[in-house]
């Protein structure tokens, strides 16, 4: 015999039997007594309350039983049936995930929005460059009546009254101007 194994064994024997079977023996056997009993019929009740979802009647069975595990020493000074308080439990466990999933906002997968494409600024600005050498196309007087009635937003006779001509020659002007602006674009490669 090794000497350091002599040493372990001079305890008592009343020690090394603790030491062998730890003092959560009673409530591992109340545990599988709960599930043997209570599993099955715990699991078809939350089956109901979760629309079928057997994933989430299976996590709230397993959070139920720990909770029950966690008061092993309240349930087996229990004199009646356990399985209302399990089945209390079990509801108010649906009922908090519910709640908690009401509270917060859905999460989004990021997969989708990695399709969406982003407004790309190249373009924009591209397209910008071109309007503008358009517009240094065209004669002052038809480029200040497009800058008037599209660009600033203002009506024909708003146009006339800021520009001081009539509004006619205000509509004449557009009018000629657009045209040579969709030439001047047409030259540029851009087509409607």
């Amino acid at each position: 015999m090794r000497k350091d194994s002599a040493v372990a064994d001079e305890r008592p024997p009343r020690a090394r039997h603790r030491l062998v079977q730890p003092k959560s023996a009673p409530d591992e056997e109340l545990m599988r007594a709960l599930y043997r009993e209570h599993a099955g019929p715990l699991l078809a009740y939350v089956l109901r309350l979760v629309a079928g979802d057997r994933q989430r009647a299976e996590d709230v069975v397993q959070e139920t039983l720990i909770r029950a595990w966690k008061n092993a020493g309240q349930l087996g000074r229990a004199t009646g049936s356990v399985r209302p308080w399990l089945v209390t439990v079990a509801r108010r466990i649906v009922i908090d995930g519910h709640r908690s999933r009401q509270a917060r906002p859905q999460e989004v997968e990021p997969s989708p929005l990695e399709v969406i494409p982003a407004e790309d600024e190249i373009d924009k600005a591209l397209w910008l460059m071109t309007l503008s050498d358009a517009l240094d196309d065209l004669t002052p007087a038809h480029r200040e009546v497009l800058v008037e009635t599209y660009f600033k937003g203002r009506t024909v006779n708003e146009a006339a009254q800021t520009l001081g001509i009539p509004s006619g020659t205000v509509r004449s002007r557009v009018f000629y101007a657009l045209r040579s602006m969709k030439l001047a674009l047409e030259e540029r490669g851009v087509t409607a």
